[in-house]
């Protein structure tokens, strides 16, 4: 390839989400991984695209639903690009609610929904029916929602590659890890997870962000078209590939930020006792890493302060995927066009 017209920085959900938008529009890109695609935590096995609650309105919620109602035409158009599958399915969501305070709340937001989705989406309650994958209620009564979705992190990072790839984009990895002062001049997309944030404090001697420790693992039950189940904080994602994935934790101290423990078995045992159809599957894989969490805890977008040319795409924390098509969306019409319609939240101001 001649000089691209952008370079960028990290293999992770963002760096490919922005590459592909971009060559998509028909920019010459090309995408340096320090270590290996999905290195990170885009490199796991949870994969939920799941809202915030309807409730509280504000800029990220906003950008998260059109992000949310995105994923099925810009994950649809990285498949047809590369041919290879991302896991992607538009399947819901069940919750179960717990007294009759949750039961009062979940109506509240599902009068919120039915105005803020703009009949996109549905949130309404509902009577449990007995169905095995159902988790247990305690009211009986369960949430369903049909905007939230799912795909395979690791399906989706190679299937963007991919997609890159045929559209004359370069995608490097194993490239060693990068700093500003070593690229080229030029528009640069910086997209590098924990290092990256942990770049951005170290140059600017405030907090930016950190790693926040996940950990997860993938059952062989097969239940590709349920919908996903969320309890107490735990995801439950039925994938594409017959696999079902648990997870996560969320751990600010740790002794070894890849290395799986006790935690991850209290996470099965308690899917187990939410959706009992789960017990005697076996395990195929455990998970950690760590995923990258701004300061603010909205994604970090926007141009660098100080250095021209420099752009960061960094934050996704437990959310980057479900935010990764409006993303590359705006970060795209940033860099190629100067039009910066990045929420102020989303920006370095936030931060200082």
């Amino acid at each position: 390839m001649t000089r691209p017209d952008l370079t960028v920085m990290g293999g992770g959900i963002f760096g490919l989400s922005c590459a592909w938008e971009v060559a998509r529009r028909g920019a010459k890109v090309r995408v340096i991984e320090a270590a290996h695609l999905g290195a990170g935590a885009s490199g796991g096995i949870v994969g939920a695209l799941s809202p915030h609650v309807p409730e509280n309105w504000n800029d990220k919620k906003a950008f998260q639903l059109e992000s949310l109602l995105m994923a099925e035409g810009f994950w649809g158009g990285v498949h047809a690009a590369g041919g290879l599958p991302t896991g992607y399915g538009r399947v819901g969501r069940l919750q179960p609610l717990a007294d009759a305070r949750a039961v009062d709340l979940a109506h509240a937001r599902a009068a919120e929904a039915a105005v803020l989705w703009q009949g996109h989406a549905m949130w309404r309650v509902r009577a449990s029916t007995g169905d095995p994958w159902e988790p247990h209620s305690p009211t009986g009564l369960l949430i369903e929602d049909t905007l939230s979705a799912r795909l395979h992190p690791r399906m989706a990072v190679a299937a963007l590659a991919a997609a890159i790839r045929a559209k004359a984009g370069e995608v490097i990895d194993h490239a060693g890890f990068s700093t500003p002062d070593d690229q080229p001049p030029g528009p640069v997309i910086w997209a590098t997870g924990v290092p990256g944030l942990e770049a951005l404090t170290a140059e600017f001697a405030r907090p930016v962000g950190a790693g926040v420790k996940g950990q997860a693992i993938l059952l062989a039950h097969d239940a590709a078209m349920a919908p996903q189940i969320f309890v107490d904080g735990l995801h439950i994602i039925p994938h594409a590939d017959g696999t079902v994935a648990i997870g996560s934790t969320s751990e600010t101290t740790w002794d070894a930020p890849c290395a799986v423990d006790a935690k991850v078995e209290a996470l099965h045992a308690r899917a187990i006792a939410a959706c009992p159809v789960l017990a005697g599957a076996a395990i195929l894989d455990r998970w950690a890493g760590l995923r990258p969490r701004a300061k603010s805890r909205a994604p970090l977008l926007g141009a660098w302060p100080g250095r021209a040319g420099h752009f960061v795409a960094n934050g996704g924390f437990k959310i980057g995927f479900g935010m990764a098509p409006k993303v590359a969306q705006v970060m795209a019409d940033l860099v190629l066009d100067g039009r910066d319609t990045i929420p102020p939240d989303f920006g370095f101001a936030a931060l200082f």
